[in-house]
């Protein structure tokens, strides 16, 4: 490869990279368009800590001949095998080092004292060299500090000198391409994890002025832990948070499941939406949440009971309406979510469901939304006064509706 080529693949790079083009299809055609030109790669790898409330980074792999995993995540690396892994890795030689390249030539006898080198020579590599490019801080978000690589050669000499100072040029290019890719994902992750799925698209569509907002009818769902402040004054204090966790994941997963949105996590309640052009497929939808729920709720409070530590259950309210989904706030704070007397209301049913212990209660609108079918497992249980709505409502629930916990 002649240094000529090297700026025809750094075009490339970047102008794939202000494309769009995934991670895998950058280091893809990097790896391939380098040994067009000659330079004889055979395996890539590329790897960068993320943001992410699961993963801690993200991997992408191309070989030559093998047929290998292109992508995958990885978890925290501090314990266990994960941290044996890594702590023999050349990303961890150079991490934990001032070095910014390492190599071993492992078809001449050098030392295979790195993770996966003795699988590599017995697969016919003869060359590896390792890079890490560190970001400075304001390039770097949380974890996300830098970018490693390496690459491999199955030539009979290894990699000759020219063949790493080509390397040494165009890796920084790959590293920026899937740095500017990698931003945009956890951008879309963290408006995602904070926002809702739904919220976070229309923020990042640019939907961020101030007072924007549009008029929807959706089904509104709320619920809340059933005794969770006299929970937490009983429990140990490092109960708290686990117990949290775990009954907002039962309830989360049940309505992302059933195609919901959750808008807001008020301490232990969740406020969250359902949306379709049909408002009985919005309200069946909430209750097929609801019916997951309370599978999962089972199987939860079983887990823990069995474990002996504290166990609740859910109360819901459930209601359809208009409401207005937008941008409320401050220049410098703003909220996407939803307001209306219709997100009150359903807060107030929700509210009501522990004086008459069911633990789900639906307004008349609801009701009457429902599939016809779904609408004889419903049982009325009279009007009720919502505090700071004018109107009393009547109430229904369903059958199997008790409260336990």
């Amino acid at each position: 490869m002649e240094y000529s080529d090297v700026g025809t693949v750094a075009a490339w790079l970047t102008e794939q990279g202000l494309k769009g083009a995934s991670e895998v299809e950058l280091l893809t055609g990097f790896c391939i368009s380098c040994r067009e030109f000659g330079l004889p790669l055979d395996r890539g790898m590329a790897l960068m800590d993320t943001l992410h409330p699961v993963h801690e980074g993200r991997a992408f792999r191309w070989d030559s001949q093998e047929d290998i995993e292109t992508e995958f995540e990885y978890g925290p690396t501090g314990e266990g095998s994960a941290r044996d892994n890594w702590q023999r890795s050349a990303f961890y030689y150079l991490w934990s080092g001032k070095e910014s390249e390492v190599r071993r030539r492992i078809g001449f006898g050098d030392p295979t004292d790195f993770v996966m080198l003795d699988e590599m020579a017995k697969a016919g590599h003869t060359d590896f060299v390792a890079m890490v490019h560190r970001f400075a801080k304001a390039g770097t978000i949380g974890e996300m500090d830098c970018f490693f690589s390496h690459f491999t050669t199955r030539h009979p000499q290894g990699f000759c000198d020219h063949d790493l100072a080509i390397l040494r040029k165009l890796v920084p290019v790959l590293a920026l391409a899937i740095k500017c890719i990698a931003l945009g994902r956890i951008a879309r992750t963290i408006a995602e994890v904070y926002l809702g799925e739904d919220a976070a698209k229309q923020v990042l569509e640019g939907k961020i002025t101030r007072g924007k907002s549009e008029r929807i009818s959706a089904a509104l769902w709320f619920s809340d832990l059933l005794n969770y402040t006299k929970i937490s004054d009983s429990a140990p204090p490092e109960e708290i948070l686990p117990l949290l966790n775990a009954y907002s994941e039962v309830v989360i997963s049940a309505i992302h499941e059933a195609g919901g949105d959750v808008l807001k996590l008020i301490g232990d309640g969740v406020l969250a939406i359902f949306k379709d052009e049909e408002q009985s497929e919005a309200c069946r939808a909430a209750l097929r949440a609801e019916g997951l729920l309370r599978k999962r709720l089972s199987t939860l409070n079983q887990e823990r009971a069995a474990d002996g530590r504290p166990t609740t259950d859910v109360y819901l309210g459930l209601h359809i309406g208009d409401v207005f989904y937008g941008n409320i706030g401050s220049q410098e704070r703003l909220d996407f979510t939803v307001i209306g007397p219709a997100v009150n209301e359903v807060s107030r049913i929700a509210s009501i469901c522990r004086s008459v212990d069911l633990n789900v209660l639906m307004s008349s609108d609801f009701a009457a939304a429902i599939p016809e079918a779904q609408r004889s497992g419903l049982a009325c249980i009279g009007r009720y006064a919502l505090r700071g709505v004018k109107r009393p409502q009547q109430l229904y629930t369903l059958e199997t509706a008790r409260l336990g916990g």
